[in-house]
């Protein structure tokens, strides 16, 4: 149901609740319950003594909650505070509100707190709204607190004044996370060294504007899924469509964007990993498992990397040809909760992993992520050799950036890797990827330094060379044919298509898209936009095997675009899942800009003292 629905709702609320018929016993003019908004300022008045919370049901996803606080305290001033009244209050109004309209009724100040039948007789109704304020929680609270202490004659019980604040904080803290900044934690070291694991960080979400929640009944000041319990935090009931209020600017290159996860529409749910996915990159995952099913038809194992590299190369085609029907079944068998490319389960003796299969997160609940925009709508970007490149220039390299370098260890002028580490101060931090093992390789090792670093180890050893890593396996990418191993690799790096040899090092020149912008779409370039016109502006896209295309149904050569599109990397280039692995982000997906560290915490040496209240540039 779209917002427009419950808004207009709210509207016919107060004359299906008869408020002109009761307004009088509350001593109110019945004119005043037939002005839309004016009726519910003055309730708030008669029951709550703040008229202006009326302002509060504008904002999605507070309304309904202010729609429920509404008619619970007004037919609650009419004597109907038990524990099934207050459910009805909440949920369906209708008849105790025709009650209200009665002879009879009488419309009350306020709960005598003296009397001991009525405090009796409304505790479990205080029980249910702070249970429905904060689920669970607020529930054992509430037991906790009228454990421990006891409520003086004549004043409000504890379990009310509690229940009220934590309502009120509640919905004061989703409005200041939803619309104005929202905390955030960075998880990984794509970021590196720019952002810590650890770092605890304020996404402002004024600097761009702050988007109106596409679902905005959820579980309060959490995401997607409610901690400790695995359950989805959000309902589909009430499902808006995009729109951002003003913001003080838009995003420019170079900032430190946070975002909805764009390849993270469909996921694998797992609730045993970290936010109850697996493998994020579900499109990546999907090749992995359909390969998998493929190998296992053929009966084929591995001992070594060779063996594989042969095979694939030899009979890849096959796969190549036959791709659509194995993702298929890769699908099924995901849907049906096993993954078995990810590895399995020796405790129960089966070699897959058992889950909850596929499920599908709108928008603004896909997963936060954190990148540096690099390129902006209209930008022509293009990698080479893991130099980035803008409008044709070398980009500009932030002072953290990480880029991999190889050291041969037949060069006597550097130390082994660990004496390196230990003398320039490199982390060996696995989540960082700050360097790697040294026996991984037997003829050099890798560093990842950041271009201070780089500049310290060049100044201490000026005869020796430091040279810029590229997988040995894409070294002859330009101008070279990819064998059929690199085709099938071509399907875990944007846009995933088989013909286009990207890699995390070397890529193509391409162009952001701007919102409004015409191009030509044929066979030859669909594969970059195929995301952008189905999941991203909801086309339906059909590929002729004539190489003719049809979008919604009708033959086309050119497509608009209707958004903005963003290019975003990681700081920590060579260990970072990005606009190289899933594409572009659409300007719907962007939800704000990384401000300030506000905490950090290492997973291994404690609190990073230096880094708290640290601006983000």
């Amino acid at each position: 149901m779209s917002f427009l629905f419950f808004y207009l709702f709210i509207l016919v609320h107060p004359y299906l609740a008869l408020w002109w018929k009761s307004f009088p016993k509350a001593g109110r003019k019945p004119w005043e319950a037939l002005i839309p908004g004016y009726n519910y300022f003055v309730v708030f008045k008669i029951t709550c003594a703040k008229p202006f919370w009326a302002l509060l049901m504008l904002i999605p996803g507070v309304h309904l909650v202010m729609l429920a606080v509404a008619n619970a305290s007004y037919l609650k001033r009419f004597g109907y505070f038990s524990f099934v009244d207050t459910l009805q209050a909440i949920f369906f109004p209708y008849l105790l509100s025709f009650k209200a309209t009665n002879e009879n009724a009488v419309f009350s100040k306020e709960t005598n707190w003296s009397n001991s039948k009525e405090v009796e007789t409304r505790k479990w109704s205080d029980h249910i709204a702070l249970f429905l304020a904060l689920p669970i929680i607020g529930h054992v609270l509430a037991l906790a607190i009228g454990a421990v202490s006891r409520d003086k004659p004549g004043t409000k019980s504890r379990v009310k004044e509690w229940g009220d604040s934590i309502i009120f904080a509640l919905v004061a803290a989703s409005i200041i996370r939803t619309y104005v900044f929202e905390p955030f934690q960075i998880p990984t070291g794509s970021m590196e060294k720019t952002m810590l694991v650890g770092d605890f960080l304020f996404v402002n979400k004024l600097a761009y504007g702050p988007k109106v929640p596409v679902t905005p009944l959820s579980y309060p000041l959490v995401h997607n899924n409610v901690p400790w319990v695995n359950i989805q935090s959000y309902t589909l009931l009430e499902k808006g469509s995009y729109f951002r209020l003003p913001g003080f600017g838009a995003v420019n290159r170079n900032d430190v964007v946070v975002f909805n996860y764009p390849s993270g529409d469909t996921a694998i749910y797992d609730p045993r990993v970290p936010e109850g996915l697996m493998g994020h990159d579900y499109h990546g995952v999907l090749i992995s498992e359909a390969l998998y099913y493929w190998r296992t038809a053929k009966n084929v194992s591995f001992t070594t990397d060779s063996a594989y590299f042969n095979f694939m190369n030899k009979n890849g085609q096959e796969f190549i040809s036959n791709m659509n029907y194995w993702k298929q079944m890769a699908r099924e068998g995901m849907r049906n909760g096993e993954t078995f490319c990810r590895g399995g389960m020796p405790e129960k003796g089966i070699d897959y992993i058992e889950h909850k299969g596929l499920i599908y997160r709108p928008v603004d609940k896909r997963e936060n992520y954190i990148k540096r925009c690099v390129g902006i709508p209209g930008d022509f970007l293009e990698v080479k050799s893991s130099i980035l490149y803008v409008n044709g220039k070398p980009a500009w390299i932030a002072p953290n950036q990480c880029i991999q370098y190889k050291v041969m260890k037949s060069n006597l002028a550097f130390p082994m890797q660990n004496e390196m580490c230990e003398r320039f101060g490199l982390e060996n931090d696995p989540n960082g990827a700050r360097t790697d093992f040294e026996d991984r390789y037997p003829e050099f090792y890798l560093l990842t330094l950041t271009p201070s670093e780089k500049k310290k180890i060049e100044k201490a050893f000026p005869t020796a060379k430091l040279e810029i890593y590229i997988p040995t396996d894409r070294a002859d990418k330009y101008g070279a044919k990819p064998t059929t191993q690199q085709m099938i690799d071509n399907l875990n790096t944007f846009p995933k298509d088989i013909y286009i040899n990207n890699t995390m090092t070397d890529f193509d020149k391409f162009q952001v898209p701007t919102k409004g912008q015409t191009i030509a779409i044929s066979k030859n370039n669909i594969a970059w936009y195929r995301r952008i016109i189905t999941a991203y502006e909801g086309h339906i896209l059909q590929e002729n095997k004539d190489g003719t295309l049809l979008i919604d149904g009708k033959k086309a050569v050119n497509y608009t675009f209707a958004m903005n599109y963003y290019w975003l990397m990681g700081d920590n280039r060579y260990n970072s899942a990005d606009s190289r692995v899933w594409g572009f982000v659409p300007e719907d997906h962007v939800v704000g800009r990384a401000s300030l560290v506000w905490f950090s915490k290492s997973p291994y040496k404690g609190i990073r003292w230096d880094r708290l209240f640290k601006l983000i540039k």
